[in-house]
């Protein structure tokens, strides 16, 4: 698959580590609307991107704030999926996809190593409307994702992956549960994946500090559903509970504007 590194100035070394993850529905298109600002803000030491929708040839002319480095793995079709991770915290090597071919077309998975943990970017599929990818997403793509997960754990140090996930996990995670069940997104079978993959041994870390309800990070572009706060929660930092002592804060940020998802962060020691 396409994956490529672009190399900046000096890195940066921190005791903690800002991570931030963000969907942003076709980068280019969410650098004319003031992605670069939000880049620039030091909201993160490193940002993980889904669906950005390019290659790096794209977006080669783009000057990235001073010290990141930003690698891509991106889909073998023009102008879909994709991932991207830009970091200011040097990793110890970045590699692409699962490792499966009939997986890894579509640029959806891109790892970062670091000294303490394995950083994972994910950008799960869609089930699509009437359900016509669901088979695929959750009799394929979930049990190989989460034997990814388990291979990459087993090499010595813990995992923590982030992403769209492309799943509301429980009715407090989206406005209206009732009248969208059996939707993409908001399946049983999805809904018992990420149980399943939870149960394995991680956190989903955002409700580790925040049970309530109200926190949504994807809304429909129709009918001001941002404005009127009508979302979901589709977006994730999930940790090994291995981690879970280093866990400092998580977030949600719906007032970053630029894409129909927030950026979600999380705070690690």
């Amino acid at each position: 698959m396409p994956f490529a590194s672009r190399h900046c100035a000096a890195f940066q070394i921190v005791a903690a580590m800002k991570l931030v993850s963000w969907n942003v529905n076709g980068v280019r298109a969410a650098l004319r609307k003031g992605m670069m600002d939000y880049l620039e803000s030091g909201a993160a030491d490193v940002f993980c991107l889904q669906e950005t929708k390019a290659h790096p040839g794209d977006v080669q002319h783009v000057a990235w704030p001073k010290g990141y480095q930003a690698f891509w793995n991106s889909a073998a079709k023009k102008g879909y999926s994709g991932t991207a991770i830009l970091t200011r915290v040097k990793p110890l090597a970045v590699a692409p996809d699962i490792g499966l071919a009939v997986h890894d077309q579509e640029g959806r998975v891109l790892t970062a190593e670091f000294p303490d943990f394995h950083l994972v970017n994910v950008y799960q599929p869609n089930s699509q409307r009437g359900l016509t990818r669901l088979a695929y997403r959750t009799g394929e793509w979930d049990g190989a994702f989460l034997a990814f997960l388990k291979k990459l754990g087993k090499k010595g140090k813990p995992v923590l992956f982030c992403g769209d996930l492309n799943v509301a996990h429980q009715d407090i995670d989206l406005a209206n549960p009732k009248t969208n069940r059996r939707n993409a997104g908001f399946t049983d079978e999805e809904r018992t994946n990420f149980t399943t993959l939870l149960d394995a041994g991680f956190i989903d870390t955002f409700r580790h500090f925040e049970p309530g309800p109200g926190h949504y990070t994807w809304w429909s572009q129709m009918m001001n559903c941002r404005a009127r706060n009508i979302g979901w929660r589709v977006d994730y930092f999930v940790a090994d509970e291995k981690l879970k002592p280093a866990l400092k804060k998580a977030w949600i940020s719906p007032e970053v504007l630029g894409s129909d998802h927030c950026p979600v962060g999380l705070e690690i020691r």
